[in-house]
């Protein structure tokens, strides 16, 4: 998937001499949570809004350089490489720069987003199952035969979730009957966390149970 048509250029990166109270205007006219800084032409890093309203007293971005963080991303960095970075700078803009480190311009996080939510996970119709397994016990092989075992198409999967020594895997599939993958899976010994259809195995037992309950207490 191509990002470069997605890179923004319409904010370029305030100087380390400019003053505090310009890039305090600048973030009061934006909603960006960072803006890109650069000194002498060569890209420093980020300040972020926060930092921005809390320099009280300081007259150039150059006295609180200190603030300044050094996230980006390369033009040729893929978009879920781009996308982690996103979070993990809790930030909605990601400077872009060459291999040589010049400033191209940002990627925008709603533009990201937008495209991660254009992906077949995420457009195709289907059903999404939560399995949850040993770390050291589940795999991905193991995984896409169950799924294609039941005539289904693995639109997806990723880990949601490792907590201690098991972790959650969330699949989507489409072309079957996800009450079908879902007792294979417990064949396999998966833990069913979630299934968005009806299992019809989870509610027979329910129904079972509180026929039981009935003619114990008739």
């Amino acid at each position: 998937m191509q990002l470069q048509q997605y890179i923004i250029n319409d904010i370029k990166p305030l100087s380390i001499t400019d003053k505090i109270s310009d890039l305090q205007l600048l973030f009061n006219n934006l909603t960006y949570s960072h803006v890109p800084i650069h000194k002498d032409g060569i890209y420093m890093g980020c300040i972020s809004e926060t930092d921005a309203h809390c320099f009280d007293g300081a007259i150039s971005i150059s006295d609180c350089n200190y603030a300044v963080e050094g996230f980006y991303v390369r033009d040729t960095t893929n978009w879920l490489d781009v996308l982690e970075a996103f979070a993990q700078n809790d930030s909605n803009i990601m400077p872009v720069l060459r291999m040589d480190n010049t400033y191209i311009g940002y990627y925008e996080l709603n533009d990201i987003i937008h495209l991660f939510n254009e992906t077949p996970f995420f457009s195709e119709p289907g059903g999404i199952i939560i399995v949850e397994k040993g770390i050291n016990d589940y795999s991905f092989s193991e995984i896409s035969q169950i799924v294609e075992s039941n005539d289904a198409k693995l639109l997806g999967a990723f880990i949601s979730k490792m907590d201690g020594d098991l972790v959650k895997v969330t699949i989507k599939i489409a072309n079957a009957s996800l009450n079908e993958v879902i007792q294979t899976f417990r064949r396999y010994s998966y833990n069913i966390v979630s299934g968005h259809e009806d299992d019809t195995y989870l509610n027979s037992l329910k129904e079972r149970s509180q026929y039981l309950d009935k003619y114990l207490n008739m």
